[in-house]
């Protein structure tokens, strides 16, 4: 299973768009927020038997997202947030002790504009930066591909996005 894993795109449907073609096909699509009005364009963008889920971040004003959503990914569970109510900018300890607390294996989150992944205490918790608006050294583009097999074995890749 491939999972395309994006956030904080802020309306840069194009550079979206982009990464969506380079890495086509895939099973499932997950942003973790800030999309800005932009998630029914995305859906036209996607094949239909692609899995899709979009949660609202702090920029998502009057969107009818939700805050935050579990999935089942294989064998594991992810709870999908944008972070801003978790306090991701000062750390991840919250948002682990919240997926710990909800038996998930994942926690996926946006809003720093910053890729991150590391596993604590059992959680892998991962953000795949910005496609909009990048934050790191450098300041490309960033976004996510996750790979599970059919034993759950998974493999989490960063990848940029040059000339966006």
């Amino acid at each position: 299973m491939k999972i395309l894993i994006v956030s904080d795109t802020h309306r840069m449907d194009d550079i979206l768009k982009k990464v969506i073609e380079r890495e086509k096909p895939f099973d499932m699509f997950i942003h973790l927020g800030d999309v800005e009005s932009s998630e029914t364009k995305i859906s036209y963008m996607l094949e239909p038997d692609c899995s899709c889920f979009i949660v609202q971040g702090n920029n998502d004003f009057f969107s009818q997202l939700p805050k935050e959503k579990e999935v089942n990914i294989k064998n594991h569970k992810a709870l999908l947030v944008h972070g801003h109510q978790y306090g991701v900018s000062m750390g991840v300890e919250i948002l682990k002790d919240e997926a710990i607390s909800r038996g998930c294996d994942f926690a996926m989150y946006g809003h720093t504009h910053r890729p991150y992944v590391k596993t604590i205490d059992g959680v892998t918790i991962l953000n795949p930066g910005s496609l909009g608006y990048p934050r790191q050294a450098g300041h490309m583009p960033t976004y996510m591909i996750m790979n599970v097999d059919d034993d759950g074995k998974f493999q989490v890749e960063t990848k940029e996005i040059a000339g966006a």
